[in-house]
């Protein structure tokens, strides 16, 4: 199945008290496990990864031809920008065009600035537009623009140049190649958390004390991860 909402949250247990453990972006597939009354279990097709969702209208085929590369794209009724909907879709959700017009995509019901979204194909540097994510809300599960967590902010810029990562850090720090220096690119993982370096002196990470989405001294975070968690560095990739 595909997911034609633009985020469904994916729970540890099929019961809305249960943790979020990630979230379904618009566009994405799916494989249906089991129903349970109101719910199912799922798989997702990207990363296998399981839980279990709330039971809706879902579709079976959608042919993907972009995504979209902007932090969140707005959706309109018609294309004109007075036609704004509540809708949005965010980060590396995949879409099918049907049509364009001036400067509008047409993605079925809705339509989509062309400024918002790139093909299917297109590859950039991968952690490009990593700072994008600066001040988003950090959300423990999330993989949006309204909130996300450290593996998830990691995950998301593989995903868009379409190449495989996992989820959580746990698969992550076994998935990639060990390297011996802290440089620009790389991975640094702590015991339940990463963060990306975004040059040779700073990173950014969804750094859950502070409840979003920072950019810091690379040198700083390690005396302040080792000072408050009592962690240090367990690898860098």
């Amino acid at each position: 199945m595909i997911n034609n909402y633009p985020l469904i949250n994916i729970y540890e247990r099929c019961s809305l008290k249960s943790k979020i453990s990630s979230q379904l972006l618009y566009g994405e597939k799916f494989k249906i496990i089991k129903k349970k009354n109101k719910w199912l279990k799922i798989k997702t097709s990207y990363d296998k990864y399981t839980g279990f969702i709330r039971n809706r209208k879902f579709i079976k085929n959608l042919k993907v031809t972009h995504k979209v590369s902007s932090l969140k794209a707005n959706l309109y009724s018609k294309p004109k920008k007075n036609f704004l909907t509540s809708y949005k879709l965010s980060f590396c959700s995949l879409v099918s065009v049907n049509k364009k017009e001036k400067n509008f995509y047409n993605i079925g019901k809705y339509w989509i600035e062309k400024s918002d979204i790139v093909p299917i194909k297109y590859k950039a540097r991968l952690f490009k537009n990593i700072k994008n994510f600066k001040n988003v809300p950090y959300k423990w599960g999330g993989i949006s623009y309204k909130g996300i967590d450290c593996s998830a902010l990691v995950q998301l810029f593989f995903k868009f140049n379409n190449q495989y990562c996992p989820r959580d850090t746990k698969d992550q720090i076994n998935f990639f190649k060990k390297v011996k220096k802290i440089k620009k690119n790389a991975i640094i993982f702590w015991k339940g958390h990463v963060a990306v370096c975004i040059s040779n002196k700073d990173l950014i990470h969804a750094y859950g004390p502070r409840k979003k989405v920072l950019i810091m001294n690379i040198v700083k975070t390690l005396i302040l991860i080792e000072k408050t968690a009592k962690l240090r560095v367990i690898g860098i990739r």
